[in-house]
């Protein structure tokens, strides 16, 4: 699937009302949204087609967010794929685990229609000024 032009986000969450309420949002403003529901099905579309930003819920059947975000994390094409990790759990250790993963940014659920706007928005920019040339970076 093409969509030129549009930043494409790719939401994986077994929650399927989760899913496609946070897809029906995105797409009315203007984002490309795909959704997955596990990380086997996030997989398959990051093989087909690799989005701008990925928004992955933790607690997830086969594989959990964090799983997911290691192996984002450790593969070339996607180590620096904006990841925001989403979940109805705000403990300590899975906050610091998802931080020394390289999450672009931890929301716990229920989310805001305009935290996980400015989360976005925020992860992009991010994402655009660490690969700009005159960051040092590509």
């Amino acid at each position: 699937m093409q969509y030129i032009g549009k930043i494409r986000i790719l939401i994986i969450d077994d929650d399927v009302d989760f899913r496609e309420n946070t897809r029906i949002l995105l797409m009315l403003e203007g984002y490309a949204a795909q959704v997955a529901e596990d990380a086997i099905e996030g997989g398959k579309a990051l093989l087909a087609e690799k989005p701008d930003l990925i928004i992955s819920d933790i607690n997830m059947p086969y594989m959990d967010g964090l799983e997911l975000l290691s192996l984002l994390r450790s593969n070339e094409d996607t180590k620096s794929t904006p990841v925001i990790l989403v979940s109805g759990r705000s403990d300590i250790d899975t906050l610091g685990q998802a931080s020394q993963l390289g999450a672009s940014d931890f929301l716990i659920k229920p989310l805001t229609r305009e935290r996980l706007l400015n989360s976005i928005k925020t992860c992009l920019k991010t994402a655009e000024d660490r690969s700009s040339p005159a960051s040092g970076k590509t």
